[in-house]
């Protein structure tokens, strides 16, 4: 039951990474589909928004950086704003590992009494059967240096929040002119395949 447990839960890991065969475009996040990922917004109020770009397994965390000052840009112009400052900003990173167990069966030399779990296989545990006290055939998971494959998978979450403003910009080098940033990040946005 344990082993068909596993097995299932690599096919559901599998089936979702093909599902993720390309880096999250830049889009909005459509409600349901945190696999794809994309970004969203809420205004706060008449001149400040909380912004926040996602990206699935295959998004670096520097891409899913440079979408969030996208967006914030693109924000801040189609709100009728010349530049924006971030005043609040977090990189959340979620990892997964994926273990892929070598199954198999192999002679082992099982040392044990008769019906007691031991070696098996190629050096992993599981059952083994043979005589009372010599080797015999055995059957579990791993192999003799440890699992087959081990993967992870980081997925990046990136929020701020950013405060429009009109006309020149502070001197305090912290706001960035929204027409600017998307002229300079625009050429690195990988949009959706139609």
């Amino acid at each position: 039951m344990k082993r068909a447990l596993i097995a299932l839960a690599a096919t559901v890991a599998f089936a979702g990474l093909a599902a993720c065969e390309t880096a999250t475009p830049y889009q909005p996040l459509k409600i349901g589909d945190t696999e794809t990922g994309g970004y969203s917004d809420t205004k706060l109020n008449a001149d400040h928004f909380r912004v926040v770009f996602s990206g699935n397994d295959l998004t670096s965390r520097e891409t899913t950086e440079r979408y969030l000052l996208y967006r914030a840009a693109e924000l801040t112009v189609s709100q009728g704003f010349d530049w924006f400052t971030t005043t609040d900003r977090h990189t959340d990173k979620k990892s997964q590992a994926f273990i892929d167990p070598d199954y198999g069966f192999g002679w082992s030399p099982n040392w044990r009494f008769r019906g007691r779990v031991g070696w098996g296989g190629w050096g992993a545990w599981g059952g083994g059967w043979g005589g009372p006290w010599g080797p015999g055939w055995g059957g579990g998971w791993g192999s003799p240096y440890g699992p087959a494959s081990v993967q992870e998978f980081s997925r990046y979450e990136v929020s701020a929040e950013i405060a429009l403003g009109h006309g020149p910009r502070p001197s305090d080098g912290r706001a960035l002119d929204a027409r600017e940033v998307m002229m300079n990040l625009g050429p690195q946005i990988q949009r959706p395949k139609a």
